[in-house]
């Protein structure tokens, strides 16, 4: 065992153990502090205005990653209590501390902190307090993406030095992972002037390749650099989670351990005793655990530049919570999910970008005017092929999840035919001078109208006719001036409305007598003594025939004549 640099204080006179401060809903996927708890490890007086140390271990499930804490625990005892003998203890002596055991299924849930916070003095007498945390496996049968995110996220974010825990070698999903764990960390703290985690130690569990890369950190040193190195043959995606990672963490190391041996990994009877333990694994821990609890190699928690005590600690873990429970973050997504997703907004897009261009090509830019009935003919065709393009091609996730995108891609479209349509109407000479040239008419009409009133004598009638004149003009004035300025847009509308109604009204009036006049034409064509049909200056009147009984073709026009 390595000369000890500084010595470890206790801070609890009771039964210490392992305390849960973050809990994790399984039903609804909810997240939980218990402040109290919390409280009762950091605000005590004698560590809570000291800066603190927090060391973490995080990873997959069924990992031994409480395993690990407990042999620290065991060296913090054997410091705390002077003894000059193999720290690691007695080959037959079970070991205990945060709560672990073989098999399939996890036993840590969220996030659990040794209740004793160690006082750790420094060499050159400095003293801090450090904390142990454990945190969920992560990835199993039970937790989402996001329950592991923000596990993994808020560990990362209070902890000072985090031990990744892997199982054999570092893999691309286990960076990928890393990747998307920490930008989860990342969005929840605002004001990153700094790299926004400190210190990161991959711990790569049952290492089987000691002839490539020696165990230790030497050769955890060099597998590392190999593993995290950018190249220019690589894919752009595979540079990016390595520089992502280098862009996260202030000091990155790796420390390859051998295989703990078959009974440890299979004897449901394993308490821990050393003899059932490799050597090989027993020599590396000598190394390994001295290291991470060095006292002058231990990293005072930082947030910006900042060092924090245990009080500040609390506060952060009560801040950082509230973010999670909260919706203002996105929601990361399983790699099948994310994929499916960009799949079927890949589609959306071209889809939609094939409708734009057709639709361009009739009626985008500088082209002329097109009349509505034919735009909106065109429409629906390209409509129909937009559909269609994106039904062909191949997406992932299942037709009911696909559907959900063609319900989005229908209501972009139709979004852009308002657009189309709108711009179309621009190019219309009349509709943009429609309102004052209705004005303009409505005003000569009473003009001439009230002139005719005051003449036959109708003088009351007159003056109802001039107010209604002044009204046209100050209508036609405002609605002038508002073009001009670009002010009280919603009053120019109304006087929109207002002449494109009346308009409108003008408009049904001439077309019905149009249909009569044309009626009525062709009803000459008929001899009157059969019909019965007298005309006299364009006015039809209805009648019997001769021999008194209902004209015949009286069903199909007293509608009209009516």
């Amino acid at each position: 065992m390595p000369p000890v640099k500084g010595h470890f204080e206790p801070t609890m006179a009771t039964e210490p153990g392992a305390v849960q401060i973050v809990t994790v809903n399984k039903e609804d996927h909810s997240f939980g502090l218990d402040t109290e708890a919390l409280e009762r490890v950091l605000l005590v007086p004698k560590v809570r205005d000291m800066e603190v140390v927090v060391l973490s271990v995080a990873g997959a499930f069924r990992k031994g990653k409480s395993f690990l804490l407990d042999f620290m625990l065991r060296y913090i005892e054997f410091q705390l209590a002077g003894s000059s003998e193999d720290w690691l203890g007695r080959e037959d002596e079970p070991l205990t501390g945060f709560s672990w055991r073989g098999g399939s299924e996890p036993e840590t849930t969220g996030i659990q902190l040794w209740s004793e916070v160690f006082i750790v003095r420094k060499s050159n007498g400095r003293e801090v307090a450090v904390l142990l945390m454990d945190t969920q496996g992560a990835f199993d049968n039970q937790s989402t993406v996001k329950d592991c995110a923000t596990i993994f996220a808020l560990s990362t974010m209070t902890s000072s030095i985090q031990i990744y825990n892997l199982s054999q070698n570092i893999q691309e999903d286990d960076l990928q992972q890393l990747q998307l764990f920490t930008e989860y960390g990342r969005l929840a703290m605002d004001e990153i002037f700094l790299k926004p985690f400190q210190s990161l130690m991959f711990l790569i569990r049952d290492w089987s390749f000691p002839y490539e890369y020696v165990y230790g950190l030497k050769g955890g040193s060099e597998f590392l650099d190999k593993r995290l190195q950018v190249k220019d043959s690589q894919h752009e995606e595979l540079q990016t989670v390595r520089q992502h990672i280098h862009s996260c963490f202030t000091s990155i190391s790796c420390f390859l351990l051998p295989h703990p041996g078959l009974k440890v990994a299979t004897s449901p009877s394993f308490q821990g005793q050393l003899c059932d333990v490799a050597p090989e694994f027993k020599k590396e821990l000598h190394s390994l655990i001295p290291t991470l609890l060095d006292p002058d190699k231990l990293a005072v928690k930082e947030i910006n530049g900042n060092k924090v005590t245990c009080r500040g600690l609390l506060e952060y873990f009560k801040s950082y919570i509230k973010i999670y429970q909260g919706e203002d973050l996105p929601h990361p997504k399983s790699m099948l999910l994310a994929t499916a997703e960009a799949n079927n907004l890949a589609a959306v897009a071209s889809a939609k970008d094939q409708y734009y261009k057709n639709m361009e090509k009739v009626c985008g830019g500088d082209l002329p005017y097109v009349a509505p009935d034919s735009l909106e003919e065109k429409h629906k065709f390209f409509l129909r092929e937009s559909l269609h393009h994106f039904a062909s091609i191949k997406k992932m996730g299942g037709q009911d999840f696909c559907n959900h995108y063609q319900a989005q891609l229908e209501s972009e479209l139709n979004e852009l035919w308002e657009s189309f349509s709108k711009h179309n109407e621009s190019k219309n000479v009349f509709s943009a001078f429609r309102t004052p040239a209705v004005l303009f008419v409505l005003v000569c009409l009473l003009y001439v109208l009230s002139g005719l009133l005051l003449f036959i004598g109708l003088g009351s009638v007159s003056f109802v006719c001039d107010c209604m004149l002044g009204l046209a003009m100050i209508a036609m004035l405002t609605w002038s001036f508002i073009r001009y300025s670009g002010q009280y847009r919603s009053v120019g509308s109304a006087i929109d409305q207002a002449a494109g109604v009346l308009l409108e009204q003008v408009c049904k009036k001439m077309t019905k007598v149009n249909l009569v006049l044309l009626d009525h034409h062709h009803l000459k064509e008929f001899d009157s003594q059969i019909c019965g049909i007298l005309w006299y200056k364009n006015l039809c009147i209805m009648c019997r025939g001769f021999d008194g009984r209902p004209n015949v073709h009286e069903d199909i026009y007293c509608s009209v004549s009516k």
